[in-house]
């Protein structure tokens, strides 16, 4: 099994399209006994969550964002856990809307220690104003 998800912070390696997450949106994962979550935020999310479960190497989650507009989306996602050569996690997606039309795939990959602490701080501020 890939090592555990908790404490990284991971950003999509491509844009979705307009109005979703891409390249500046960062993911800060927490995992503890299977359960998953994680906090996210950038480009036209203000604010994102998302929650589920971890069987080995595949993740089975719903995540919710708010984005700048003032508008809220939710879906569903199941992604698989991937240890790269370099020892970076890589999560490979397959999502789709709920409260919308769409689905699609996409990649989130861990960034490197110094992108992750200078865009930690913006994460913990969204969810210390949500505390």
């Amino acid at each position: 099994m890939p090592r555990s998800l908790d404490g990284l912070v991971l950003a999509p390696i491509a844009d979705q399209a307009p109005g979703q997450v891409g390249t500046r949106t960062r993911f800060t994962y927490h995992e503890k006994n299977g359960e998953i979550w994680a906090e996210y935020a950038g480009g036209d999310v203000v604010r994102g969550y998302l929650v589920g479960s971890r069987e080995g190497d595949r993740l089975d989650f719903r995540y919710v964002q708010l984005k700048h507009d003032g508008s809220t989306s939710s879906g569903h996602c199941v992604s698989l856990v991937v240890e790269l050569p370099d020892g970076r996690v890589r999560l490979e997606e397959t999502w789709e809307w709920e409260s919308r039309t769409g689905s699609g795939t996409s990649v989130v990959e861990e960034v490197g220690v110094a992108e992750a602490e200078a865009r930690t701080g913006s994460v913990e501020q969204v969810t210390e104003h949500v505390r």
